[in-house]
């Protein structure tokens, strides 16, 4: 990317950012790189995924795709699917449990 993930320094890294969040994408567990520090990686990168733009998105070692394509699976579905199958997110069990209880409160009304 460029920049980090809590000072990005492009539209597109930003928007990756957001919606890795709104998929539930901890930033704090993933690892990101900025390529604005290092020129050899920032082409390296495209070289290896033979993909022209930054930022790159890899889920255990394969690339998935660029902005364009993260947000095209954001809205279609396939995103929350791959992160899914992939386990990438926990289920966090506090919310789940919460979320049983809210449900059970809401069947008691």
């Amino acid at each position: 990317m460029k920049g980090t993930p809590d000072l990005p320094q492009c539209g597109f890294s930003r928007a990756s950012l957001q919606v890795l969040s709104l998929q539930g994408v901890d930033p704090k567990k993933f690892t990101a790189f900025n390529v604005l520090e290092d020129q050899d990686l920032r082409q390296g990168i495209k070289d290896y995924s033979e993909w022209p733009t930054i930022p790159q998105l890899y889920v255990n070692k394969t690339f998935v795709g660029g902005c364009d394509i993260l947000v095209s699976m954001h809205q279609n579905g396939e995103l929350a699917s791959l992160l899914e199958k992939e386990g990438v997110l926990a289920v966090d069990q506090d919310v789940s449990a919460e979320g049983d209880q809210s449900n059970q409160k809401k069947e008691d009304k």
